[in-house]
């Protein structure tokens, strides 16, 4: 293995207690575009780790509706983490160690970190890295982890799955890590809900609204998405990402962490119930949600699946930070989908009934290259 010349940059809102990001700072460089600008590049061959959007600044009414769902779902949320909590402890022990693909999954990271020490008194490792899509994981952050904790048996851990491009993207980037390096990764990933049934290790597989979803790098210690851009980034450095001081003011990371927390000693009963469930249960995957995506495609003709972005989750992201051009909804009475209808009515996007969904709603990107015609 190379010599490790990395160390964690200090960037980030969040204790180094509970996560030391693996990622090089890149926040003195002009990285973001226009979200018009961003969509035409990617969709004629650019990469969308290659730059940054520039960060949505939510209306005050989008912020309460945050504080209102968090507010209102903070047990579900607790219960989720510590379902999966259990399931991680049951399987590692004290050996494991926790491996967030930022930065969706960073809070989730650490609220099973705290939970697992808050129930057993252990601290265990947590780490950030950086994963991309077609790219795979950062294999230098990998090595870092390995050399600090040579004993230790990694879990990846993400906020929740979509159609399960990621969680193939994980597969492969373990199986190219064991041909390379001759190490054996565990690729399961654990994730609070798993709607497109993507993996074993879950907290539910109902697509229900993860309050952190609803916002960017406020909720995410103010760290941006991950970049991955040849000017920026050499070979034997950690993926990149920026470090947002200017929105200090709008940061809610820690209250969101806190919040969650303070559930845990009210759901240990509950969740040891269901771990006692779920243990009985043949639990498989399937990629279900992709029987979902490719029938959208056909009926909707979208040229790529990369444009259709099932699940609570997936489809805030497409508000948030793509070029929409439909919404599909299962079920608008849903109290987990109040922010996107919020969203979608800002940014005039359309909002059709489709109740054959797996998922309760799908985002579609628009083809901007189609406008030219």
């Amino acid at each position: 293995m190379q010599n490790l010349i990395n160390i964690p940059a200090k960037i980030g809102t969040y204790s180094e207690d509970d996560v030391l990001f693996l990622l090089k700072d890149l926040s003195h460089f002009k990285l973001e575009d226009s979200t018009a600008n961003r969509e035409k590049s990617i969709q004629m061959g650019g990469h969308y780790s290659e730059t940054l959007p520039i960060e949505y600044q939510p209306s005050k009414a989008y912020v309460d509706l945050f504080w209102r769902m968090l507010l209102e779902y903070k047990q579900k949320v607790a219960l989720c983490i510590g379902i999966v909590a259990e399931q991680i402890y049951a399987s590692k022990g004290d050996k494991a160690v926790l491996v967030s693909l930022a930065r969706a999954g960073t809070p989730v990271g650490i609220l099973i970190k705290r939970y697992i020490k808050s129930r057993y008194a252990i601290s265990l490792p947590h780490y950030s890295v950086s994963i991309i899509r077609d790219r795979g994981i950062d294999e230098n952050a990998i090595h870092y982890i390995r050399c600090q904790d040579p004993e230790g048996h990694i879990q990846f851990v993400d906020g929740w799955t979509g159609k399960g491009a990621i969680s193939l993207e994980l597969t492969k980037s373990c199986r190219n890590y064991e041909q390379k390096f001759g190490v054996k990764l565990d690729d399961t990933l654990a994730v609070v809900a798993d709607p497109g049934f993507c993996t074993t290790l879950f907290g539910t597989r109902e697509d229900f609204l993860i309050p952190s979803a609803c916002l960017n790098s406020t909720v995410s210690g103010l760290v941006s998405r991950t970049v991955l851009n040849d000017k920026y980034i050499g070979r034997n450095d950690f993926h990149g990402a920026k470090f947002y001081k200017d929105l200090m003011t709008d940061d809610v990371s820690n209250e969101f962490i806190n919040i969650i927390e303070q559930e845990f000693s009210t759901i240990f009963e509950e969740v040891d119930k269901r771990s006692i469930r779920k243990k009985q249960e043949e639990i498989k995957t399937g990629f279900l949600g992709m029987q979902d995506v490719l029938k959208i495609q056909q009926e909707f003709a979208v040229t790529n699946t990369h444009y259709i972005k099932p699940g609570v989750g997936e489809t805030t992201r497409v508000l948030l930070r793509r070029v929409p051009w439909k919404i599909l909804m299962r079920d608008k009475t849903s109290p987990f989908v109040k922010h996107i209808l919020m969203l979608a009515r800002e940014k005039d996007v359309e909002v059709m009934e489709y109740p054959d969904l797996t998922y309760l709603c799908c985002g579609i990107i628009k083809s901007v290259k189609e406008e030219k015609r």
